[in-house]
C-alpha cells in the first residue's frame, strides 16, 4: 500500500471513537507548505464489505497532483444506515477544524466515493446539516463548523439504493440470473434493513421529491457497459438510465454535473482518477 514518497506523505489519524472502537483515516498530503485542498474518499463495497485501504492508490494519485486525499474508515454493514453518514459528516468537520495543523485549506474541501461510497459522498454533500448525520458535536474549537463541501466526485455510484435493490432482486428471482447479482439483495438488507430506508437515504428520490438540498458541482465517472450501476429503473416513468436520470434531476435542482465515460475494463486504474483530478483542480 502507498506510504510516503518523494511527492507526498501518508499519515494515519484517529478522527473519532465509538466506545473502544477507533475510526481512522489515512491522509495523503502533497509535499510542501500548503495549505492544500482536501478530498475525503469513501470506499465502496455495497455498504458492507469495503475497507479504508481501497482508497489508498487513488488518494496517492490525488496527492501527486497537489490535492490531499483522506481515505476514510467509517461504520457500515450491520451498523446500518445512517451510521456511515454520521461518521463521514463528523470527519469532514474534523478535517476543517484541524486544517491549520494539517496544512489543509478548510474552504477547499471535496468528497468522493466509489460505488456505494459514491452514494454516500453525494448524500452527505446534499445534506451537510441534517441532524441525523451531524448529531455528534466537535470540541469547542469546532463550534459553528458544518460539513458543507465545494465539490463531489463519484465513480459509478449506487445513486438509487432502492432501484438497485429492486433490480437485483428481480434478476435474482428470475431465470438466468446474471453473475453480478451475487448477494447484492442480502447486502442491501444487512445495511438498509427496509425499503423505506432505501427510499429515504436516496439522492435520486430526494431530488425527485423536491427536497431542499445542497447541490455543489459534481462529476459522475462511469465505466461502460456496467449493468450494476448503469441501467434503466423500470419503476421510473423517465426513459433514462440512472446516470442520465440523476444528472437531469441534479441540473433541474440548480446543480452543475458532468458525466465522464470510460471503458469498463479500465475502471480500476488511474484512468478513472484522471477526470476526478481535473474536476477537483477546477472546483477546489
Amino acid at each position: 500500500m502507498p506510504r510516503d514518497s518523494e511527492d507526498y506523505t501518508a499519515t494515519d489519524f484517529e478522527y473519532m471513537r465509538h466506545g473502544d472502537r477507533s475510526m481512522t483515516m489515512r491522509l495523503f498530503r502533497p509535499n510542501g507548505d500548503g495549505p492544500f485542498p482536501v478530498v475525503v474518499d469513501l470506499h465502496g463495497g455495497c455498504w458492507t464489505k469495503g475497507a479504508v485501504e481501497d482508497g489508498y492508490e487513488r488518494d496517492a494519485y490525488f496527492a501527486k497532483a497537489g490535492i490531499a486525499g483522506a481515505s476514510l474508515e467509517f461504520r457500515d454493514g450491520a451498523d446500518a444506515y445512517p451510521t456511515s453518514l454520521t461518521d463521514i459528516n463528523y470527519a469532514i468537520r474534523w478535517l476543517k477544524a484541524s486544517a491549520a495543523r494539517l496544512c489543509l485549506d478548510p474552504n477547499r474541501v471535496g468528497v468522493t466515493g466509489q460505488s456505494s461510497g459514491g452514494h454516500l459522498a453525494m448524500l452527505v454533500a446534499m445534506r451537510p446539516r441534517d441532524p441525523r448525520y451531524a448529531g455528534i458535536a466537535l470540541s469547542e474549537d469546532g463550534a459553528g463548523i458544518d460539513a458543507t463541501v465545494q465539490a463531489v466526485g463519484m465513480t459509478w455510484p449506487v445513486i438509487n439504493p432502492l432501484s438497485r435493490y429492486n433490480n437485483a432482486t428481480r434478476l435474482k428471482n428470475g431465470p438466468n440470473t446474471p453473475k453480478w447479482v451475487g448477494d447484492i439483495p442480502e447486502r442491501h438488507d444487512l445495511y438498509w434493513k427496509t425499503k423505506a430506508a432505501m427510499a429515504e437515504g436516496n439522492p435520486m428520490l430526494a431530488l425527485e421529491n423536491g427536497e431542499s438540498v445542497e447541490t455543489p458541482p459534481a462529476i459522475w465517472v462511469q465505466g461502460r457497459p456496467d449493468p450494476v450501476h448503469d441501467y434503466r429503473d423500470p419503476d421510473s416513468p423517465v426513459d433514462l438510465n440512472e446516470p442520465e436520470r440523476f444528472a437531469a434531476n441534479y441540473r433541474n435542482a440548480g446543480g452543475e454535473i458532468e458525466i465522464a465515460d470510460i471503458e469498463f475494463a479500465t475502471r480500476n486504474s488511474d484512468l478513472s482518477s484522471e477526470p476526478l483530478v481535473a474536476f477537483f483542480k477546477k472546483h477546489l
